[in-house]
């Protein structure tokens, strides 16, 4: 069967199609995220993650908030009520700059902003979510622990009740945002069971030191949280959230835009080698003539792209409220282990010239190093599709 007369021609960039099952405004979206990334990240961002810093977070807190990506999948309070596919796109295009910044995004939107959207009070939404989708307050969120990641129902950090207050004591860890954010959602064991609190950081006995002498992740602020005996109103705990529910929904929110930002990931490294076939000379010809670079270009175009069609199909799922944990994970383990494997290979094209910071390639493969074990490891997302695969729970 031959190709149909008046197809399309074959768009590199595009070789499904898949810009044909977007409207006009998710492109829009897409165009105008890609826009300030190449504008305000990627003339700076090697510089940061060489220096190990992110030194306009706030700067860039408050742009982002003015392009309405900062809880831009959440309704009211200054949210911009955009749809699941528009959110993801702003994922992608925000990693393909590098995985730091969509986690500044993911962390203040799919995880603090969305845990007091779903389940704070009246009070609560109206005093912190309008400025937080202006990103004039950074929020962090606080559930993992030094001694309990994976296994969050052993957290230790616990919350007492004194009179009408509580009074919280604990730690957490490798937490984005922590020392420039004005409000934490932490949660912490309570007689009840775990629950998730505002916690203002000018609080007393509340600090966040920066983790230093991380190699992954570099442009992006880590922090341990201590809580010294933090005490706080009685209006503070989240009061719609009892158990594992709330903070497991808020992660699955949050693994949701990893599905599309490692695609953004591997799409920048994917175009570094491409670009790069085509203009590296060897053997009197580009490199991208030989057979075997030909080969590996093929396979990483196929797995970007069949990942970028799962993030869709996700988007349309969760857009239409039928989207599963299970799926989120589904997309989370494919993805994130698609995208490693594409920056690898990318590695490879770039022979010497892939480990320099000229290139975007060794960066954003020490950055999904982070992004394969955060919001749950990769086998955790295993043994999640096993238990609905076969019914049978294998955590324990």
């Amino acid at each position: 069967m031959g190709v149909r007369r008046g197809a399309a021609s074959f768009d590199p960039g595009d070789p499904l199609g898949i810009d044909e099952l977007l409207s006009d405004e998710e492109l829009a979206v897409r165009q105008t995220v890609r826009q300030w990334s190449a504008e305000r990240v990627l003339p700076h961002v090697a510089d940061w993650y060489e220096r190990g810093e992110l030194p306009v977070v706030r700067e860039l807190t408050r742009e982002l908030g003015a392009l309405g990506a900062l809880g831009m999948s959440l309704e009211g309070y200054g949210c911009a009520g955009a749809g699941a596919v528009q959110y993801g796109l702003a994922c992608l295009e925000l990693e393909a700059a590098d995985s730091g910044i969509r986690s500044l995004v993911s962390v203040q939107g799919s995880l603090a902003m969305y845990a007091i959207h779903r389940f704070g009070s009246e009070e609560q939404k109206r005093h912190w979510l309008p400025r937080m989708a202006a990103g004039e307050l950074i929020g962090c969120f606080g559930l993992t622990e030094p001694d309990h990641g994976s296994d969050p129902a052993g957290m230790r950090t616990h919350a007492k009740r004194d009179g009408s207050d509580w009074v919280l004591t604990g730690r957490k860890m490798w937490i984005t945002n922590g020392s420039v954010a004005g409000v934490a959602v932490v949660w912490a064991q309570t007689d009840d069971g775990i629950r998730g609190f505002v916690v203002p950081t000018d609080a007393p006995g509340f600090s966040a030191p920066e983790i230093r002498h991380k190699w992954s992740l570099r442009a992006s602020i880590t922090s341990e949280l201590v809580l010294d005996e933090v005490r706080l109103p009685a209006d503070a705990v989240l009061p719609e959230a009892t158990g594992l529910r709330g903070p497991l929904s808020c992660l699955s929110h949050a693994r949701y835009g990893i599905v599309w930002g490692a695609m953004g990931a591997a799409r920048a490294c994917f175009e570094a080698a491409l670009d790069y076939a085509k203009t590296r000379e060897q053997f009197g010809k580009p490199i991208g003539g030989f057979q075997l670079t030909q080969a590996k270009l093929a396979d990483m175009a196929l797995e970007l792209h069949k990942g970028i069609l799962l993030a869709h199909h996700l988007g349309r799922r969760l857009d239409a409220g039928r989207l599963r944990p299970e799926q989120v994970s589904f997309g989370k383990l494919n993805n994130v282990r698609e995208a490693i494997d594409i920056c690898r290979t990318a590695r490879t094209i770039l022979g010497a010239n892939g480990i320099s910071l000229e290139y975007p390639v060794m960066r954003h493969v020490t950055n999904l190093e982070s992004v394969l074990t955060y919001e749950g490891t990769a086998e955790m997302h295993q043994l999640v599709l096993g238990k609905a695969l076969t019914g049978i729970d294998a955590f324990r």
